[in-house]
């Protein structure tokens, strides 16, 4: 058992970051100090224990602390906001679902490059441009100038003299790069313009848009200018709403800290070129006594650390207590970067009118606040409902706490290729970092009750084990299927000794979520019960996608792989020698003929089969 205090003894006196722990081992807070020591004893002292509700509750549910020495304090700040990132801490200041943000990226590492989505930012040599808060913005915009420009969409790097073009060169949606069609100076105009439209300044591509558009028009050819007309329409639609000029042509962002209806957020102020470009709204997870200050220092550290470019202003109320630590954070291996609070001119003035600003948007967002609370507090009912009905009851410590949902389903073809799902969902909220996918590998054939209960006994044989990724028991299960499911659940269940209900989501003729099922075959008719029957939906349209996408997924590997079969002399002997020289079947499409009879049993005639089954594009 963790001894508290004979650990207290141990603590060194240097910087590093302390990771608080509950009895089931799970992370509920992480902070970064200076001296470890004396930061992390603070805690357990009477006086500063009883400082607030806050710090009262947190110490209650700490069963254990670890520690992670760092030679710096900037080095504890960096190693804190990454830990935060994958713990999510519930007494931490947190970013809801930061990682979902999207960003454009422009992959100027490649000779022609591509303008894409991703959710991930690297450092691999392309510009990237974001997180933007609206997904479907960052669509429409990528799609805009994939054809506006004519870009190439393929992901190939370099082609071959016999390189037969795609579908996108036939249907016009790319100019033939693959046929040296478009000379590299001519395209990179074209990216250029996109990467000064993405850094703020869009004056220079409307303009050139209205001027091409007005000789087509002058051309009579109407076709082409109406076009031009809808591209500017669309660029026009996708800036920023709200437009105020200032009197330098500076980049900052306005970070405001908002407080209402027991929910905390935060406003930020994009401010490009001078100008300030609308609004983003960010939904934080705070407590009632953490300040505005805390708010927006927690929210510097966790958006902008995945920024690729970071504006060199940021305008904030307050003086935050490590402004300078984080103004070395996040200048790190960038430009300088400020953090102030402006006392008089244009930038108080331009905080003053987003404070404004907000006091109205503050309304809008206590109302949506207090709907999403009614809703959460009635579908919490219709699943105590759910649960009493099943014989089960909650302890009272942990009545009125979100309930904590999963859910399975299994995805095949014919039991080939068989997998297994599972999603998470807290409330009315889908736990995306806790969903799990799982490979079948005891089953054969087309047997979901027994890939059911191998998913089951793995998922939960993984929790006893105390993995951190299963650790999470949940308050019940819902099955994407009826009383068959239930049962099979039931053996892995009563078996390993587990106390978790499970239920069915039964479905109609017509295949629409009919009722919730229970072990002894009592049903809750969701007919007349709306709000339960949008959620159960919900739930199993998810599970059901997500082992979709997976069986998908695995599936086309494997085509993949054997795809070499259907290469004329091509035998199974030959495949799996291939494969074992090559490592993946990348490498044999681009191998010669000579590279290929390096492989023991590949004749010339073989290796000159296999280079006419790759010429010819039969694989893609």
């Amino acid at each position: 058992m963790f001894d508290i205090q004979e650990n207290l003894k141990k603590l060194p006196d240097c910087p590093g970051v302390y990771i608080h722990k509950d009895r089931l081992g799970q992370v509920i807070y992480v902070g970064k100090a200076v001296s470890l020591k004396n930061r992390v004893r603070q805690y357990f002292q009477t006086s500063y224990r009883n400082s607030s509700l806050k710090v009262k509750t947190m110490v209650s549910e700490i069963a254990e602390f670890e520690y992670i020495r760092c030679g710096s304090e900037m080095e504890a700040l960096i190693l804190e906001c990454n830990l935060i990132k994958k713990y999510m801490p519930k007494f931490n200041v947190l970013l809801r679902d930061d990682k979902t943000y999207p960003y454009i990226v422009v992959t100027t590492s490649e000779q022609f490059p591509r303008v894409l989505k991703t959710r991930h930012l690297k450092k691999d040599g392309n510009r990237y441009f974001g997180p933007y808060s609206d997904v479907g913005a960052v669509n429409h915009i990528v799609d805009l100038f994939n054809s506006m420009f004519s870009l190439k969409r393929c992901s190939a790097v370099s082609f071959s003299g016999g390189h037969r073009p795609c579908l996108n060169y036939h249907i016009e949606a790319c100019r033939g790069i693959c046929r040296g069609s478009v000379s590299e100076q001519d395209y990179k105009e074209s990216i250029g313009k996109i990467i000064q439209f993405l850094s703020g300044k869009d004056k220079p591509l409307l303009d050139e848009l209205h001027k091409k558009m007005k000789e087509a028009s002058d051309a009579l050819e109407f076709e082409r200018a109406a076009r031009y007309r809808d591209d500017i329409a669309a660029l026009k639609a996708l800036e920023e709403k709200q437009r105020v000029t200032m009197v330098s042509d500076k980049d900052l962002d306005i970070v405001l800290a908002v407080k209402s209806g027991g929910k905390s957020f935060v406003v930020l102020f994009p401010v490009r070129d001078g100008k300030l470009s609308g609004r983003e709204n960010f939904s934080i997870q705070a407590d009632e006594e953490d300040t505005r200050r805390d708010i927006v220092s927690g929210f510097i550290k966790q958006y902008y650390s995945q920024w690729a470019v970071v504006p060199p202003e940021i305008l904030v109320e307050e003086d935050l207590d490590d402004k300078e630590l984080l103004e070395q954070f996040l200048g790190r291996d960038r430009h300088k970067v400020r953090i102030f609070v402006p006392k008089k001119g244009p930038k108080r003035k331009l905080m003053d009118l987003t404070r404004n600003d907000i006091s109205e948007m503050t309304r809008t967002l206590a109302e949506k606040a207090e709907t999403k609370k009614e809703q959460e507090e009635a579908v919490y009912r219709e699943m105590m409902d759910v649960l009493r009905t099943g014989g089960y009851e909650r302890s009272a410590e942990r009545e009125g706490e979100r309930i904590r949902v999963e859910s399975f389903d299994i995805s095949n073809t014919n039991g080939v290729d068989s997998v297994g799902a599972m999603v998470v969902f807290n409330g009315l909220e889908p736990v995306r970092r806790d969903y799990r996918r799982f490979r079948i590998r005891t089953v054969e054939g087309p047997d979901d009750y027994a890939s059911l209960q191998e998913v089951l006994y793995r998922r939960f044989q993984r929790a006893l084990k105390g993995d951190p990724g299963f650790i999470r028991i949940p308050d019940i299960i819902m099955m994407d299927g009826g009383l068959g499911q239930v049962s099979a659940a039931y053996k892995v269940i009563d078996a390993m000794k587990l106390s978790v209900p499970v239920v069915g989501l039964a479905k109609d003729g017509s295949h629409r979520t009919r009722a919730v099922v229970f072990r002894d075959g009592t049903e809750i008719d969701l007919r007349d019960r709306p709000l339960l029957f949008r959620y159960a939906g919900t739930i199993q349209e998810e599970v059901h996608r997500f082992a979709i996408d997976y069986h998908r997924n695995v599936r086309g590997k494997r085509q993949i792989r054997s795809a070499l079969d259907d290469i004329e002399g091509i035998g199974p002997k030959r495949r799996n020698e291939l494969l074992y020289y090559f490592k993946n079947i990348e490498a044999i499409r681009k191998a010669s003929v000579g590279e290929l009879m390096k492989v023991p049993s590949i004749t010339e005639k073989n290796a000159l089969a296999i280079r006419e089954y790759f010429d010819s594009g039969l694989l893609k």
